[in-house]
């Protein structure tokens, strides 16, 4: 065992346990591994980091406008934290949306405390030359939104989370994530294609 209890361990914890032998993800349900891991299972925890990090990461990548050194360092504050307080998951609602409500608050008290203006819009100017590829013109496009319209936009366009779900993880009334959502898309509308919002 890596550590005998929840939160006795530091950051090392988490990256030996992705390394871990865990069981198949594809076999067993999120809860069923959540319930394993709160039982002392690190190999349960271990499928659980394995299965959400790629999405947490990537949510996280948004939010800090592609700062991949801080997106890497909130996801990893989320799952020490997730782990620490493996007990409060309730199987009632989704892993994935449990998790990412931690790295959202992460995201936030990190915000704050280093005065980012990772919450509001962003002066960043569109590369001036055409870029064939798409998806590089919506990462740079997102990068203008505020914090609040790319966390919503990317809890439920990309991760596929319902309105009610991205509203419990970012702790926000319904109204507002489905405002964020509406004002982000027009927004990247105009800044794609030229469209007035």
């Amino acid at each position: 065992s890596v550590v005998d209890r929840p939160g006795s361990g530091d950051k090392r914890h988490v990256r030996s346990l992705s390394a871990a032998s865990a069981p198949s993800p594809a076999l067993v349900r999120d809860d069923e591994l959540a319930a394993l891991a709160l039982a002392g299972d690190d190999s349960a925890f271990a499928a659980l980091v394995r299965l959400h990090q790629g999405a947490l990461r990537g949510f996280l990548l948004r939010m800090t406008r592609g700062d991949h050194a801080l997106a890497d360092d909130l996801a990893q504050e989320a799952f020490l934290e997730a782990w620490r307080k493996i007990a409060q998951f309730r199987a009632s609602g989704s892993f994935s949306g449990w998790l990412t409500r931690i790295a959202w608050s992460r995201f936030l008290m990190t915000a704050r405390k280093r005065k980012l203006e990772l919450l509001e819009d962003a002066d960043v100017p569109l590369a001036a030359e055409a870029d064939s590829d798409m998806r590089l013109d919506l990462e740079r496009a997102m990068t203008r939104l505020s914090g609040a319209e790319r966390a919503a936009i990317t809890l439920c366009d990309t991760l596929g989370h319902s309105h009610e779900e991205a509203a419990a993880i970012l702790t926000m009334p319904l109204g507002t994530v489905n405002s964020h959502i509406l004002r982000g898309h027009a927004k990247l509308r105009t800044l794609l294609y030229g469209a007035k919002p």
